[in-house]
């Protein structure tokens, strides 16, 4: 079988290190991972084996020239999966027969996942056919990108699963950070009440302020009653981390051409091309305007969910600063003896930022996972 993508990562690596030395790389890739070692690889393998050379770069170049190296390494594969569909590999015996019906009654956010498993089945099994009949010889190409967008579809709603699983984590955490800052700001307002209670008491004119602090002090109360007993706190104990990641346009290239849509409007051209036989028909060049058309909304879901991830590490940064500088202040500040409620307002001052922290950490976490779905960046 024909191995494209063994043979472009091969001579891409060849330029840095040798014709040898990057055989070898290839070779420790698939033996450390456990692939078959005669199975072609697609583009989600040789992005795996670009993450290996990358961390290696940047223990011998520096970081600096690594990422511009990846960057034009993965912008050069994106250009290559454009016209070379990863391998779809033949399955043994005769074809299977079409799957039985599905026993419904199953959960609504199952059935799209399972119809995409059955979707991508049903193609592989389709290529076999076309491989198997010299007639059909020239749609083979048309159906390997079927084969490979009925793969992306599932990868889509596999990541769609993960993410539902991840965002409850995420939620479990978060309302136990709540919980942390509630309890911090019911210390804050109990002393305040304390406080404007003696200067009442010393015939200060302090009634409406005694009554709104009395009143959120009876909420927050309230709010700890309801939530306390359903949160393990000790989950939200660790303070949040977040890696900080390049976010350059080019370091995700391959979510445009590795994007379900894409795929499968790659497929239609294809099949159109070999239905015309003619560049000019009106169903080829139909076919070229919806993959233009998926193209560009697939880039533009790139770079929407890139600025979404690039706000968010923003945010994570200045909220995770403001939360170190909140508990040096609360340090220096119980250092100097400083009275109870001023201590308990700059501990409140930091459970808000480590909470916004949290949540900034979180979503970045979810968009990275987004577009490592389809650019495979996940080794």
């Amino acid at each position: 079988m024909n191995d494209s993508y063994r043979e472009w990562l091969r001579s891409l690596l060849a330029v840095e290190m040798g014709v040898r030395e990057a055989e070898q790389i290839i070779e420790s890739a698939v033996v450390r991972r456990g692939w078959p070692a005669i199975r072609p690889l697609g583009s989600r393998d040789v992005v795996a084996v670009l993450q290996d050379v990358y961390t290696i770069f940047r223990n011998n170049m520096g970081d600096a020239r690594a990422d511009r190296w990846l960057e034009g390494a993965t912008t050069a594969l994106a250009s290559f999966a454009e016209s070379t569909p990863s391998p779809a590999l033949p399955s043994t015996g005769t074809i299977a027969p079409a799957p039985g019906p599905v026993r419904w009654g199953r959960r609504a956010h199952d059935l799209p996942l399972l119809l995409a498993r059955a979707h991508a089945e049903i193609a592989a099994r389709s290529l076999e056919g076309i491989r198997a009949n010299p007639d059909l010889k020239n749609l083979e190409r048309a159906a390997e990108w079927d084969v490979q967008a009925t793969q992306a579809e599932v990868r889509r709603w596999e990541t769609e699963e993960l993410l539902s699983n991840l965002r409850a984590e995420h939620a479990r955490i978060e309302v136990a950070d709540q919980v942390r800052s509630a309890r911090a700001q019911g210390e804050v307002l109990r002393l305040t009440v304390e406080e404007v209670g003696s200067e009442a008491r010393a015939g200060h004119k302090v009634g409406p302020r005694l009554a709104h602090n009395k009143l959120m002090l009876s909420q927050t109360a309230a709010f700890l009653d309801a939530f306390s007993p359903l949160v393990d706190e000790t989950v939200a104990e660790d303070d949040p981390q977040s890696s900080i990641v390049s976010l350059e346009a080019s370091r995700f290239a391959l979510a445009v051409p590795m994007h379900p849509n894409v795929l499968r409007a790659r497929h239609q051209l294809n099949y159109a091309e070999w239905q015309a036989g003619d560049a000019s028909d009106p169903r080829v060049q139909g076919a070229r305007a919806a993959l233009v058309q998926a193209e560009g909304e697939a880039a533009a879901q790139m770079e929407h969910t890139l600025g979404a991830a690039r706000v968010h590490q923003t945010a994570f940064q200045q909220m995770a600063q403001r939360y170190r500088d909140a508990k040096l202040g609360e340090e220096q500040l119980r250092r100097s003896g400083a009275d109870a409620l001023t201590l308990s307002r700059h501990a409140f001052d930091a459970e808000q930022a480590r909470l916004a922290a949290r949540v900034q950490a979180h979503r970045l976490t979810e968009a990275l996972r987004l577009l490592s779905a389809l650019t495979g960046d996940s080794d």
